[in-house]
């Protein structure tokens, strides 16, 4: 499955549009213009299994440092300030990872 099959190509477009350069990438505004916010629970369901690459059942830094590139192959990589400040807001339980329950809730904040 792919995240295109959930949002339109034109939403993500223009999200990832909206954050090219370093340290404008914003999670929640990110999930507004790209259309995520406003998906079913089922929905975002699918596209955390998506952006879990390695099927752990959570999402760790390594994975969202090419958060972008998830969306998009050819958006850039996040920062490692912008990655630390997305994981940071995400974490509610401080284990340094996301979990699907913590992706929804930011999600849909």
């Amino acid at each position: 499955m792919s995240l295109s099959s959930i949002l339109s190509a034109d939403a993500i477009g223009s999200a990832i549009k909206d954050c090219q350069g370093p340290e404008s990438f914003c999670p929640k505004k990110f999930f507004q213009v790209c259309g995520l916010a406003m998906k079913s629970p089922q929905d975002v369901k699918k596209v955390f299994g998506i952006l879990d690459n390695d099927g752990s059942g959570y999402i760790e830094e390594e994975e969202l440092k090419f958060f972008l590139q998830r969306f998009c192959p050819t958006a850039r990589v996040l920062t490692e300030k912008e990655t630390k400040t997305f994981l940071s807001a995400a974490d509610e339980d401080n284990d340094g990872r996301i979990g699907l329950e913590e992706f929804q809730a930011m999600v849909r904040s």
